[in-house]
Formats: C-alpha cells, sequence, structure tokens
C-alpha cells in the first residue's frame, strides 16, 4: 500500500501569486477549508512545501 498524506487549505490564495495559485488547483484545493488525501510522493512534497504557509500536512498514512 502506498503511503499517504492529507493535506488541508489554511490559507487563501488571495493576492497571491499566480504559479501559487496554480499549485493550489494542482493539488486539487480551491476552497478554504478543504482537505485531500495525497500520494506521498517526492513531487507531491515538493509543490506542498512551495505553499507551506497556505496548507497544512494533518496526517501522514502508511
Amino acid at each position: 500500500m502506498a503511503k499517504t498524506i492529507v493535506v488541508k487549505q489554511v490559507g487563501s490564495p488571495i493576492r497571491r501569486p499566480a504559479k501559487q495559485r496554480a499549485t493550489l488547483v494542482g493539488l486539487g484545493l480551491n476552497k478554504m477549508h478543504k482537505t485531500r488525501e495525497l500520494e506521498d510522493t517526492p513531487s507531491v512534497r515538493g509543490m506542498v512545501n512551495s505553499i507551506s504557509h497556505m496548507v497544512e500536512i494533518i496526517e501522514e498514512k502508511g
């Protein structure tokens, strides 16, 4: 079974660069307090790290 992480959006994309908004959409987050369960891969970790001020990792599974 692959490792997964649960990510929650806690910051608004308003007044953020377009690249950061696109990263949120790429992760499937587009509304405040929405959560997504994502596969724990280096590319996903990099995306989460680049917008770490707008998201938080709730839990890691696997």
